[in-house]
C-alpha cells in the first residue's frame, strides 16, 4: 500500500498558532445556562472555518430553543452531562457524560440542558462558525 503525501501552499502570512488558554465569554455568543469561552476563532487565531472553545453549563440550568444555521457542532464532555432535547415538542433527548463525544447536525432545532446538580465542561468546534439562532426571539 503506497501513501501519497500531498502539499498545499499556506497563504501568505499563515503558520500554526497557539492560544494560551480560553479567552472571556463575552467576547463569542452566548445562550442562557452556558458559558462559551472561546479558543480558536477568526479573532483570536484568524480561523476563517472553524470555531472551537470551551463551554460550561450550570447546574440545574435549560437553555432556550435554538440552532447553529449551516453549521454542525462537535463536543466532547470533560466533566459532568449534558442533555440536549430535540424532535417535535423537544420531547426527545441524548445525554453525554465524561469521555464522550456529542454531534448536533446543521439546522437541527435543540435546547440545551444541565438538569443535574453539578456544572457540566465540554470542548466544543463549531464549524463553520459559532453561529446561535435563537427561536425564541
Amino acid at each position: 500500500m503506497s501513501t501519497r503525501s500531498t502539499r498545499s501552499t499556506p497563504a501568505k502570512g499563515q503558520k500554526p498558532y497557539v492560544v494560551h488558554g480560553p479567552q472571556a465569554a463575552s467576547s463569542t455568543i452566548q445562550t442562557r445556562g452556558m458559558e462559551r469561552r472561546p479558543g480558536i476563532t477568526k479573532d483570536t487565531a484568524g480561523a476563517s472555518r472553524i470555531w472551537l472553545g470551551l463551554v460550561t453549563a450550570t447546574p440545574n440550568e435549560t437553555g432556550q430553543p435554538h440552532h447553529h444555521g449551516e453549521a454542525e457542532t462537535a463536543a466532547y464532555v470533560l466533566s459532568g452531562r449534558v442533555r440536549v432535547y430535540f424532535g417535535e415538542g423537544f420531547k426527545e433527548y441524548v445525554e453525554a457524560g465524561p469521555g464522550d463525544f456529542l454531534f448536533v447536525p446543521a439546522h437541527v432545532h435543540h435546547i440545551e440542558a444541565n438538569p443535574f446538580d453539578e456544572p457540566h465542561t465540554a470542548v466544543l468546534a463549531r464549524s463553520p462558525d459559532n453561529i446561535v439562532v435563537n427561536l425564541a426571539e
